[in-house]
């Protein structure tokens, strides 16, 4: 519609002339009718005889309208915040959940998004639940909790083509929760604990592993010097000592005593 480059016709301009006419004979009274102030986040679409003004919106800033032939529509170019109410959703491997998002958008194509599309806002929501229904049921449970940002990205590619015609361009798609049954929740609770006990389990069994071998390693060391033996049995008792008040009973040897009373006897 806004690419139409028909005209008004001899009739309008006769109308419009009458129009500047009685805005002349009325003047400085008419001027007022006439100014239109355009705030800085807004643009004007003139419809002059139901046909728009120079294929553009105007403004921002002051703009003139005829009486009688011009009428004008402000459109808001900032950015929207659109809220998507929680969509029951069925997933690709036919799991229920509700999901709820949040896209944001702006328009800017003042002249499409009047002459195109009756409410651009509303049109916007709705699409929005649509699509994001259609994209997230062809995703798994798996992938829809864990790619969040891959899921919006492909909404917000796949609104923003749709949006287009509309002069409105999506900014940003965000995933805002998603909820499943309680009986899934704890059902994936206890595959989670499961797991994680498994792993501490496999951890545990390497660690003895481990232990094991050095301990191995260690005896062969120890067999090959039975003086590193005792030294590092003396080593166990010095620092189970200084851990607790504890009485310790240490065996000596008995060739120990012999070599003593042979000592004392050629003494």
């Amino acid at each position: 519609i806004a690419d139409r480059q028909e005209g008004i016709g001899v009739c309008g301009w006769i109308l419009v002339s009458l129009s500047f006419l009685l805005v002349l004979i009325t003047f400085p009274v008419s001027i007022w009718a006439c100014m239109k102030v355009v705030r800085e986040y807004e643009r004007a679409v003139v419809f002059r005889l139901g046909r728009i003004l120079s294929k553009k919106a105007k403004g921002p800033g002051m703009i003139l309208v005829l009486p009688c032939t011009d009428t004008f529509i402000k459109v808001d170019l900032r950015t929207v915040t659109c809220k998507i109410p929680p969509q029951e959703i069925l997933t690709r491997d036919a799991v229920t959940a509700q999901v709820d998002g949040v896209v944001h958008y702006e328009i800017h194509s003042a002249v499409s998004a009047v002459a195109n599309i009756t409410d651009v806002h509303s049109a916007t929501l709705l699409l929005a639940q649509t699509t994001l229904r259609n994209v997230l049921g062809t995703w798994s449970l798996a992938q829809l909790l864990a790619g969040r940002e891959e899921i919006a990205h492909s909404i917000q590619a796949t609104l923003g083509s749709a949006t287009e015609q509309w002069g409105v361009k999506v900014a940003r798609v965000e995933i805002k929760d998603i909820r499943i049954p309680m009986a899934l929740q704890r059902a994936m609770a206890a595959e989670a604990e499961a797991a994680r006990e498994t792993r501490a389990k496999v951890v545990a069994a390497e660690g003895e592993m481990n232990a094991s071998k050095a301990l191995q390693q260690a005896s062969m060391v120890l067999a090959e010097s039975p003086a590193g033996l005792q030294l590092r049995y003396l080593q166990t008792l010095t620092t189970v000592a200084t851990q607790n008040n504890s009485t310790i009973v240490f065996p000596l040897p008995i060739n120990m005593f012999g070599s003593l009373g042979q000592k004392s006897t050629g003494g």
